[in-house]
């Protein structure tokens, strides 16, 4: 891989917009939106390298459109299954994902991507 490989940031919707109880549950589609743009805005912060971001919603958020700069893929199914399918599928690339969920990590750090929690892309 060149250092001009974009990290691959993959976000979990669910996880980050239900980390902090600010109302959220009243309007899941609205939280994934407002973390969508904020994501569109401000990119990873502190990473200063090409990034890819891809935000994985579910439930009552299907249906995100996608932003420049941050595509959206609403799983068919589990949102966790998804995020990992997407990690295999891309196979040496430098790949991040954003969550909390302790099986979630575990099972991606398995496939070798790193990993870091919420608070990192919340502000």
């Amino acid at each position: 891989m060149d250092d001009n490989t974009p990290l691959l940031v993959i976000v979990d919707a669910a996880n980050v917009v239900g980390s902090v109880p600010d109302g959220w549950w009243r309007d899941r589609r609205g939280a994934a939106e407002r973390l969508r743009d904020r994501l569109a805005a401000d990119g990873l912060p502190g990473h200063t390298g090409p990034e890819e971001i891809v935000l994985v919603v579910e439930g009552a958020a299907r249906g995100v459109r996608p932003v420049p700069g941050v595509r959206v893929e609403s799983a068919p199914g589990s949102g966790d299954d998804h995020i990992v399918d997407l990690v295999a599928r891309a196979g040496d690339r430098p790949r991040l994902v954003v969550t909390a969920d302790r099986e979630l990590r575990r099972r991606v750090a398995e496939l070798g991507a790193r990993v870091t929690g919420p608070r990192t892309v919340r502000g």
